[in-house]
């Protein structure tokens, strides 16, 4: 009988192996592994913005009224009826055109009265003259008496002032015709027309003929808070002040001026200011009773620091930017601001020349965010729009 114990143990051998075998892939498998490398978040898109030293306007800004420089509602001075309106309405006039013509026949008539009553007085006068010269070269030789030539002096004095007052009368006869021929009182633009040929009008009437306004040049009345009367007052004691008018939806500049004056009192009951610009308004965009928004230049702030107002951000403890930093992370600055004007802020403090700061998505972001900053193509198109303001982490 073969012996048995051979086989056996190469079996064993066999099974020794193979269990091995197992135990080593289930390691493999199942056991620790390495760490892996910690993966980067993504880095945010946004504009950036570098922080330049620049000459800032500081303007003050507040609504107006454009006013005509001069407004004349033509009124008849003396009754009558009118033979012609000389003017087309919304017409341009010279100071001294003819614009309503009344009848002036009963005013010419009474010229002519007065006139001829002059004239016989002035010939009564004359020959009183005579007499007095004759009654003096008698009265020597006692050949007049002494009455009669005081008498014949008084005459001539009454004569003389009844003179004077008939030229008074010619004077106001030759007034009152004038009033008759309604002439534009200054270079304007008529209105619209209240009379016809042939109606009646009187001197106690209210209601005007017409209304001529000066455009040229124009004013705009307009109102500031009194706190800004300190500034304005400053800036205009240097020198004339440059008042820009702007359409209602401030894109628009319709015309340049100067500032000509501050009234002489503050409103009380709105606290304001009221100031009068005036603009040479060659171009006619302004006209009389219209709205507009009014940009005064108080001073220029020379070679301060400035940022875009797209990355300044509020938050709890005040104003603040995203820095830049040179590993494109970013931290929060601190930042102390001045005057805002257009697209451009006045930085105080917390920032230097040549400073990087985001102007965009700031709601993405946090202190430590990795950040890209977009093409200027990119930023052209507006495919990142500047989010809204977020309190500081």
């Amino acid at each position: 009988m073969t012996p048995r114990l051979p086989q056996d143990r190469t079996r064993l051998i066999i099974g020794a192996v193979i269990v091995i075998l197992v135990l080593l892939l289930a390691w493999h498998w199942l056991g620790p592994k390495p760490p892996a490398a910690a993966k980067l978040p993504p880095a945010i898109p946004v504009d950036v913005a570098t922080v330049t030293r620049a000459d800032v306007p500081v303007y003050l800004e507040g609504l107006g009224t454009v006013r005509a420089f001069y407004t004349d509602t033509m009124t008849a001075r003396v009754d009558g009826q009118i033979d012609k309106v000389a003017f087309t309405e919304g017409q341009d006039v010279k100071k001294g055109a003819l614009l309503v013509q009344i009848d002036p026949r009963p005013y010419q008539a009474a010229l002519g009265v007065a006139i001829a009553t002059r004239d016989k007085d002035k010939a009564l006068l004359a020959n009183a003259h005579r007499d007095m010269d004759r009654y003096a070269l008698l009265a020597p030789e006692d050949l007049a008496s002494k009455q009669t030539v005081d008498t014949q002096r008084s005459l001539t004095a009454q004569l003389a002032a009844q003179v004077k007052g008939d030229e008074a009368a010619v004077d106001n006869a030759r007034t009152q015709l004038d009033y008759t021929s309604i002439r534009s009182p200054i270079d304007g633009r008529t209105g619209i027309r209240q009379v016809d040929p042939g109606n009646i009008v009187h001197a106690a009437d209210t209601t005007g003929m017409v209304v001529v306004t000066q455009l040229e040049p124009i004013s705009i009345i307009f109102s500031l808070p009194e706190e800004q009367f300190t500034e304005l007052s400053a800036a205009l004691a240097k020198g004339p002040v440059t008042a820009t008018a702007l359409s209602r939806d401030d894109k628009q500049v319709l015309d340049t001026g100067t500032v000509a004056l501050i009234d002489n009192e503050i409103d009380q009951t709105t606290g304001t200011l009221r100031i009068k610009a005036t603009l040479p308004n060659k171009q006619r965009r302004l006209w009389p009773g219209e709205f507009v928004n009014v940009r005064v230049l108080a001073q220029t702030l020379p070679q301060v620091l400035t940022i875009p107002p797209s990355a300044l951000q509020r938050g709890p403890d005040g104003l603040f930017t995203y820095l830049v930093q040179s590993d494109s992370t970013i931290k929060v600055a601190d930042l102390s601001a001045g005057e805002q004007t257009g697209n451009l802020v006045v930085i105080e403090k917390g920032l230097q020349a040549g400073d990087k700061v985001v102007a965009s998505n700031q709601y993405r972001l946090q202190p430590g965010s990795r950040i890209r900053a977009n093409s200027p193509a990119t930023q052209a198109a507006g495919t990142d729009k500047p989010g809204p303001a977020e309190p500081a982490p």
